[in-house]
């Protein structure tokens, strides 16, 4: 699932992997219910006799013993040929791919577009901070943990419930008179093609339309060829969206061999800016489905804004994410089993879990696991967005400790995948990265995140489930990371984030942690806390890393922190997956 902004982690492809682990051995093995019958020599030694055999076997040796000693000899001799050559060619090839290596130093490098780190010693920015982190963790190992670290700050975050699946204005609703067919075909990851769907849902309302359930573009980044059916419940999409929006399964027949391209009715990006008003869809759009019938919106994702747009379609939008769109039970089934072996206990504890996992825990038992490692209560852990992806860290055009190297291959990777980028900036004056590291424009490190949970106070045996896709620089850049916090996971993102005791991110701007932060807080009751480092402060923070003592740090993060945790309405403009606190999709009570 994916990684979600954030890049999903590749499905296996078919014969390789399944979803819930490897697959068994293809080999079969068949065992005969009867012994075998041998043929040879022990058929001889029952016709011949002990002794008659013995003396013909010493004829025979004798007879053939010089061949036998000869072809010992010859064999010795292939051997020793055979390693002879084997060191010569190794030792040719050394020197083959060292004189190469010499005369394409330049370009090798420019063509390798993701660093490993595999033979690399780790990377430290902050040795004098990550030491004092090391030290406070152990000493604080055996003292008692904040009995606030694992709450919401404000208690004004109780006051808002969900509702958005209640009091559907009457202004809505199936209109007398269809004017058609919208087709939606959404790209990028699960989370954009969540925010395209409940999107569509809100066009197809306006345009007094039906939808045909969306179609996933297959992506050679994602390499996932899933559809809505796989990830979600159509049926129950459909029921929960029937008064207010006709939905469909597919076309009928008379407009499935439609060639819609050639009729005028494919539109894309090209034609619709991203986050278009109401009225553009109206003017582009509409016209096209009163004419034809259908049109097809593809590699749609955000293309209808958040403001102005009229509260019920706000609402629409709302009921769609949070109520509409629940997870297939397969995936509900592995979420079930992922989320009870982190936590150690079977009983769902908040209605995130129900909305999450459906009927797959078994809601009121409280039975405890027997665990040593529990005392009383669950096992809680803190799930952990690290958006630290080769091309977010690319794009970044930062400096994360690596060197001229990490400076080369960076700098590949741009010129490959970002070529229009390169090529607008190349009349700009460039920022220094110290410059944009100031501005908080830089993705946290590994090291970074370990030391701003180490400044609030979570303990080094904290398990934290780690979400996003494959850390760039590999182990290097993780080890900073795992020498404080060594109980790490890793699986389903959404589920495993969502239903966590603490949500904490590196980058709010991705689409993984704006759906989590949102679903956390529609469904939390209060008591779903997540973390939103400002990287403006702590790239300040960190910049005293010389002089700073861990006291201060401490300080400043906690405060930082608490901060970012104040309740807010939602602000014009603002994303309303992420920030549901708004009349168009919770309630707020005395």
């Amino acid at each position: 699932m994916g990684k979600q902004g954030s890049p999903r982690s590749p499905r296996p492809e078919a014969g390789n992997e399944s979803p819930l682990g490897r697959r068994m051995s293809g080999v079969d093995y068949y065992w005969s219910s009867k012994p075998e019958k041998f043929y040879g020599y022990k058929n001889d030694f029952g016709k011949y006799g002990k002794g008659h055999f013995v003396g013909k076997r010493h004829i025979w040796i004798r007879k053939h013993l010089k061949p036998i000693a000869l072809m010992f000899v010859f064999m010795a001799f292939l051997f020793l040929l055979d390693s002879v050559m084997i060191s010569i060619s190794d030792s040719m090839n050394a020197q083959r791919i060292s004189t190469d290596q010499r005369k394409s130093s330049g370009l090798k490098e420019e063509n390798r577009v993701a660093y490993e780190g595999k033979n690399t010693s780790p990377i430290h920015m902050y040795d004098r901070l990550l030491n004092m982190a090391s030290s406070v963790l152990i000493e604080n190992e055996f003292k008692q943990e904040p009995s606030n670290l694992w709450e919401e700050p404000y208690q004004q975050a109780a006051a808002w419930k969900p509702c958005a699946d209640k009091n559907v204005s009457t202004s809505l609703g199936r209109p007398k008179k269809n004017n058609g067919y919208i087709l939606v075909s959404a790209n990028g990851g699960l989370n954009q093609q969540r925010v395209a769907i409940c999107n569509a849902v809100a066009v197809a309302s306006l345009l007094n339309a039906t939808l045909v359930i969306p179609r996933f573009l297959y992506s050679s980044v994602w390499k996932d060829p899933s559809q809505f059916g796989d990830i979600y419940q159509e049926n129950h999409f459909i029921d929960i969206m029937k008064d207010e929006v006709d939905i469909v399964k597919e076309l009928p027949p008379d407009l499935k061999s439609v060639d819609i391209e050639a009729i005028g009715s494919l539109i894309t990006d090209e034609d619709l800016v991203k986050e278009a008003k109401p009225a553009d869809y109206l003017k582009i759009v509409l016209p096209l489905l009163l004419r034809n019938r259908v049109v097809h919106l593809l590699g749609f994702g955000n293309r209808l804004g958040f403001d102005p747009l009229p509260l019920e379609l706000q609402k629409l939008r709302c009921n769609c994410n949070f109520h509409a769109l629940k997870f297939s039970p397969k995936i509900q089934k592995v979420g079930s089993l992922l989320v009870r072996r982190i936590r150690k206990y079977d009983a769902a504890s908040s209605l995130l879990d129900k909305q999450l996992l459906g009927n797959f825990l078994p809601f009121g038992n409280t039975n405890i696991r027997e665990d040593s490692s529990i005392v009383s209560g669950h096992s809680k852990y803190l799930a952990l967005h690290l958006r630290f992806e080769v091309d977010m860290v690319a794009y970044s055009f930062c400096d994360f400790g690596g060197g001229e190297r990490e400076r080369r291959e960076l700098q590949a990777y741009r010129k490959i995948h970002f070529p229009l980028l390169m090529e607008r900036l190349k009349n700009s004056k460039p920022i220094s990265p110290v410059e944009l590291r100031k501005l908080g424009r830089c993705p946290l490190t590994p090291e970074e995140a370990a030391l701003v949970l180490a400044g609030i106070g979570f303990k080094r045996g904290t398990y934290i489930y780690l979400a996003g896709s494959q850390i760039y620089g590999g182990e290097p850049k993780m080890n900073p990371f795992t020498s404080l916090y060594p109980n790490l996971l890793a699986a389903l993102d959404f589920i495993a984030c969502a239903t966590s005791d603490v949500f904490a991110m590196t980058d709010s701007g991705s689409q993984l942690s704006s759906l989590v932060s949102g679903f956390r807080t529609y469904y939390g009751n209060g008591d779903a806390p997540t973390l939103r480092p400002n990287k403006k402060r702590i790239a300040a923070i960190l910049s005293e890393n010389y002089t700073i003592e861990w006291k201060s740090f401490e300080e400043r993060v906690k405060k930082m922190i608490e901060e970012g945790q104040r309740v807010r309405v939602r602000g014009l403009g603002r994303s309303i997956y992420r920030q549901p606190r708004c009349p168009e999709c919770m309630c707020k009570t005395n």
